[in-house]
């Protein structure tokens, strides 16, 4: 049992140190950048805007904003996976033709 958490712990670390080195640097500036564009404006309208119709709090109106986005996001992500499968099968399916 000590052997697997072991084996646990050491590829934990080897996942975290090899996003690691993926992690662009340059983090800070990206962010300044991003601040300061024309979205981040409209996106304070629309939190304000949401909170006032909701009878939400702004910060519950940003959460929910930010968690639409990201299941828009998600859903996207696995029906473009699903394409790229159903496209890989019909692949796997059809007789080489070379």
């Amino acid at each position: 049992m000590v052997e697997n958490q072991e084996l646990v712990q050491l590829l934990n670390t080897a996942i975290i140190k090899t996003k690691e080195k993926r992690i662009d640097s340059s983090y800070e500036e990206r962010l300044s950048e991003t601040c300061q564009k024309p979205a981040i404006k409209a996106l304070s309208l629309a939190i304000e805007n949401l909170s006032e119709s909701q009878n939400i709090s702004r910060d519950q109106a940003a959460m929910n904003i930010v968690e639409t986005v990201r299941e828009l996001d998600s859903i996207w992500s696995d029906y473009v996976m699903m394409e790229g499968l159903s496209k890989l099968k019909d692949i796997l399916k059809t007789p080489n033709q070379h």
